[in-house]
């Protein structure tokens, strides 16, 4: 039996960040084989789809195909036209890529591994099982959609993060830091920008782009910082993401106390397109 395993890397990354683990590279190679193994297939080829460009996925890609991971880079916005986001750019290419190999290799693969929880490849499923061959789903315990849950193996081969000794990152923990660092960013910047805001939360709280990251993901889920968009003739796409601090929040307005006018004043200036720095 001859397996080809298709890694739908963003979605099985964040779904075990949701959990509070991070699977490395290295983890994860290992794990396809074993999975391989386990089942009684011959692994073929693997195949894994991620924006490489993100903090968390830095340098992943060549240590992928080092080890023989055929990787494709999904790069997340259309430069061309807009910033808008290519929706289902990673679903897209992994649907199109199983298809090629099942319409022009039919004999190179007798079983599909898809590492994904995500409910739009079902009809990706239903049209192997009608091709006559065998799909097994491996996803994250209770992140799994319904509908793929009757192609998966009951046991979650991912439990072993929970014993693994590597600390978990509590972004709580970060918190108010947090909040002093991009307070002082927009107290001298004319607009604290995604990118730059997360380059010198990495630097100043010593930690890895993965856990800024997270951290950044858990103050906007807390209203603690707003993201929006921000116009910039300056761009050459004229216009980025920026962060502001909600100034309304209790946690900020404690950390912040006398800083809490001055920032209202700057928000007020660059909500009316002012120059801060005037």
């Amino acid at each position: 039996m001859k397996s080809i395993a298709f890694i739908d890397y963003e979605n099985i990354y964040a779904n075990i960040a949701n959990l509070g683990y991070r699977i490395q590279p290295e983890d994860l190679v290992e794990l396809v084989k074993n999975y391989s193994d386990y089942i009684g297939a011959d692994l073929q080829a693997v195949y894994l789809y991620a924006n490489f460009d993100k903090e968390e996925f830095w340098k992943t890609q060549s240590y992928f195909q080092k080890k023989g991971v055929f990787t494709r880079h999904i790069y997340s916005k259309n430069s061309l036209a807009n910033t808008e986001l290519r929706p289902n750019a990673a679903d897209l290419e992994l649907i199109l890529d199983a298809q090629e190999i099942l319409l022009t290799r039919p004999s190179a693969v007798d079983i599909v591994i898809l590492f994904t929880c995500d409910g739009d490849f079902f009809p990706l499923v239903k049209r192997i099982l009608a091709w006559g061959k065998e799909v097994r789903i491996v996803g994250v315990k209770d992140k799994i959609h319904h509908d793929l849950l009757p192609f998966c193996d009951n046991f979650d081969i991912f439990s072993y993060l929970q014993t693994k000794d590597s600390p978990v990152y509590i972004p709580s923990n970060d918190l108010r830091k947090g909040i002093e660092v991009i307070a002082r960013m927009q107290l001298r910047l004319p607009y604290v920008a995604s990118t730059r805001a997360r380059l010198t939360l990495s630097k100043e709280l010593e930690r890895s782009p993965s856990e800024i990251k997270e951290l950044i993901r858990y103050m906007l889920s807390q209203k603690v910082l707003i993201e929006k968009e921000q116009d910039d003739s300056n761009l050459l796409i004229k216009k980025t993401k920026i962060y502001l601090l909600n100034l309304d929040h209790p946690l900020v307005q404690e950390v912040l106390e006398d800083k809490i006018e001055q920032l209202q004043y700057r928000y007020q200036n660059l909500s009316r397109g002012e120059n801060l720095f005037d």
